[in-house]
């Protein structure tokens, strides 16, 4: 084996090791854990590329791509990047295979002001015969699959919006082949110095992985009779597998099963800005375990903030809110009152032994309760099929909270002194409804459920299995049928702990950034002065009038060098103005986004998109005084050009979107301005400098509904600025 490839496969073997890692710590269990650097990865993704040939689905042609004279060879795509060149979007960063900002798909030699990332030089196009998979010839085949499996298999919205987009577009011949040493190689003889195209045998990926796992690999992947396959991805990736990949399959004339349900993400963003792994910015996967937050937070956060419809945002504050709320205050609440108050000794509690629940069915309260948590658990099963994760997390802890409500209705201290056998159904009811919580929480947070049952003295191998073939579905509107009475508990501990402000406060500065920029800076700058010191040791002693002329032109050298001094960041630097919507309709490419036409005191009304359609009715948009951000760097949002922002409080867990509104007399065009803060905003806010990024953390609502930067009050002319009902409100 070349040593190139020899080293790449270290690399592999490395990270292969730390991702399955990072699995294993969050509770992800996999029948086989594999990758694509296998002989039955080699094995089927030619056998598929040999079944394509032999239809003629497949087509030679010369393509340019980009060659870097300097590494002396070709640049796979993640090696360039550059300016993305779709229209409006500029972003300077977009690689060679996408740009991760308008998620467009890319070739190589579209980039504008390519460079190369290991040595930073432009590359040059140089002129290479490749092979390419005949998408248009496709497209019939293509069309009539996701025409199907779209509405059978209820693909996300998302993935719908972006497999059409493609199809409408027309579809392209796609580039299959590459010139580089690491990777499949494509078996033909004029071909058989490159390699296939990480996206046309990544997905194949999924296949030699089922095939290293068993030899009987085809009965999950050539049954589509008796088989359903399920996706989950990012929206970027969307495209590889719902157009490229199923072509590919479907273009080999076998019976393959495709894909049917695919759940599709948007992004989730961190704190202000960006997750960025260069930068040290945000928590990744590998940092988790070393916070001391046990998993079942982290699964449980991650997934309440799961991106379905729409970005998200992570943040320490919402993070610490979850828990110490939904997590400790709710959840392990109910369990722990539940749990403790039956392990008591005999004289104030059961001994560890779950009562009896005789009469339980005349007991209004407790017949009540089992109505709406069997309605609970039909909804949670609807919407756990339909791959609507959020949903069904949300459901479970509805029961969460219906049990906690039942507790304090029942006032089950008292009847445990006044009315003893309605305080046992009252606690026999509670327990099942406990037990019912581990099931319906185990996909989310498995440990929350293994130490649950542990605590109940279950065995995890009896829980429900929630199908209506074993009648769980009716059984869980009797809660007090779920557990039998006599059952010993296990016991009872606090299954949560409360996160507080000050730990809050040392994870947000530990992954800013700042600490490792500052030791980035610090190691640099000792790098540098260390050889400044070997320089002056080295270096002859001159005379005193050379050293004076030097000493002179490092003075001029230095003063010429000095870059202007950047304004500070605070709320002064934003051009915040009032602004009334004149006109404001649905996007039409896009189900979440309003277009609006505001006039914010200028010749011409501005055009802004914004993302409020699933929190403020089309007719609550219209000719509404509104405060706009006119500063920002206009940016494309689904083919429209945004020129300002919308300011909008949200509340702790995102469910609620009010505006921020002037006062009615205010008038259009004035700034809104801050007390103490009277500078020129900038022109145009530089994205690079973060400042909006850095102002926006300390926007929010006061308790009494005032917008504020810190505790100063948005302020216009005739008085200040405020939102309707979300108080303590993030704003941005």
């Amino acid at each position: 084996m070349p040593f190139h490839n020899f080293f790449l496969l270290l690399l592999a073997c490395r990270y292969h090791a730390i991702h399955k890692e990072v699995y294993k710590w969050f509770d992800i269990s996999f029948d086989e854990f594999g990758r694509t650097s296998t002989p039955q990865q080699t094995e089927v993704c030619q056998a598929i590329f040999k079944k394509l040939w032999e239809n003629d689905w497949l087509s030679e042609n010369t393509m340019q791509q980009l060659y870097c004279d300097t590494c002396k060879k070709f640049l796979a795509d993640r090696l360039v990047e550059g300016n993305c060149p779709t229209p409006g979007c500029n972003y300077d960063s977009a690689r060679g295979d996408q740009c991760e900002k308008c998620g467009k798909l890319l070739n190589p030699t579209e980039l504008m002001e390519p460079r190369c990332k290991v040595c930073g030089n432009t590359p040059c196009i140089r002129d290479t015969d490749h092979l390419f998979l005949e998408l248009p010839l496709l497209k019939d085949k293509l069309e009539a699959y996701v025409n199907n499996m779209s509405v059978s298999g209820g693909w996300s919205q998302n993935a719908i919006h972006t497999t059409h987009a493609w199809l409408r577009e027309g579809l392209k011949s796609r580039c299959i082949t590459r010139d580089l040493k690491w990777g499949v190689p494509v078996p033909h003889e004029k071909y058989k110095d490159k390699v296939f195209y990480v996206w046309f045998d990544a997905p194949i990926g999924y296949v030699s992985i089922t095939s290293c796992y068993t030899t009987e690999w085809e009965k999950w992947w050539k049954n589509p009779d008796n088989v359903e396959l399920y996706q989950f991805m990012g929206k970027d990736n969307v495209p590889f597998h719902t157009v490229i990949f199923p072509s590919t399959l479907l273009g080999t004339g076998e019976s393959w099963t495709l894909m049917k349900t695919i759940s599709v993400t948007e992004y989730l963003n961190y704190e202000a800005g960006k997750f960025s792994k260069s930068k040290g910015i945000g928590v990744f996967g590998n940092d988790v375990k070393d916070t001391n937050i046990p998993v079942e937070v982290w699964r449980y956060y991650l997934l309440t903030n799961r991106p379905e419809v729409s970005d998200t945002l992570f943040t320490w504050a919402d993070l610490q809110a979850k828990l110490n709320s939904e997590l400790l205050s709710n959840l392990g609440n109910f369990v722990n009152r539940v749990l403790s108050f039956i392990a008591k000794e005999p004289a104030s509690g059961y001994g560890s032994i779950i009562p009896d629940a005789e009469g339980a069915e005349s007991h209004s309260l407790t017949k009540a309760l089992g109505e709406k948590v069997g309605s609970c658990v039909q909804q949670y099963i609807e919407a756990m099929e339909k791959v609507k994760l959020k949903q069904g997390l949300k459901i479970a802890m509805s029961i969460s909270s219906e049990g906690n409500g039942y507790l304090q209705e029942s006032q089950f201290w008292k009847l445990y002194k006044e009315d003893r056998p309605s305080c046992s159904i009252v606690m026999r009811t509670a327990c099942g409804l406990v037990y019912l919580l581990a099931c319906l929480l185990e996909p989310f947070m498995p440990s929350f459920s293994r130490e649950v049952l542990k605590q109940l003295n279950v065995p995890p191998e009896t829980q429900l299995s929630l199908s209506d073939e074993g009648g769980d579905i009716e059984n869980s509107k009797r809660p007090w049928d779920i557990l039998p009475a006599g059952h010993k508990i296990g016991t009872p501990a606090p299954l949560f702990k409360e996160l507080k402000d000050e730990e809050v406060e040392f994870y947000r500065q530990k992954f800013a950034g700042s600490q490792a920029d500052r030791a980035d800076r610090a190691l640099k700058a000792e790098t540098e002065a260390n050889k400044m010191a070997e320089q002056l040791k080295k270096a002859k002693i001159l005379d005193g009038n050379k050293k004076k002329e030097r000493a002179t032109k490092s003075s001029e050298t230095k003063s010429k060098a000095l870059a202007p001094v950047e304004a500070e960041i605070s709320i002064s630097r934003l051009d915040i103005r009032v602004g009334l919507i004149t006109k404001a309709q649905k996007h039409p490419d896009a189900d979440s986004l309003y277009v609006e036409e505001i006039d914010v005191g200028e010749a011409l009304p501005r055009t802004v998109v914004s993302g409020l359609v699933k929190y403020i009715p089309l007719e609550e948009m219209q000719n509404r005084k509104v405060c706009v951000l006119c500063n920002l760097k206009p940016a494309s949002m689904r083919g429209i050009k945004s020129q300002a922002m919308v300011l909008a409080a949200s509340n702790s867990d995102h469910t609620k979107v009010e505006l921020v509104e002037p006062p009615k007399d205010a008038v259009i065009g004035e700034r809104v301005t801050f007390s103490g803060f009277d500078g020129k905003p900038d022109d145009v806010l530089n994205p690079k400098k973060k400042v909006w990024e850095t102002v926006q953390v300390d926007l929010h609502t006061n308790k009494e509904l005032v917008a504020c930067y810190k505790d100063l009050p948005f302020t216009t002319s005739v008085g200040i600025c405020k939102v309707a009902s979300i108080s303590e409100g993030t704003i941005r």
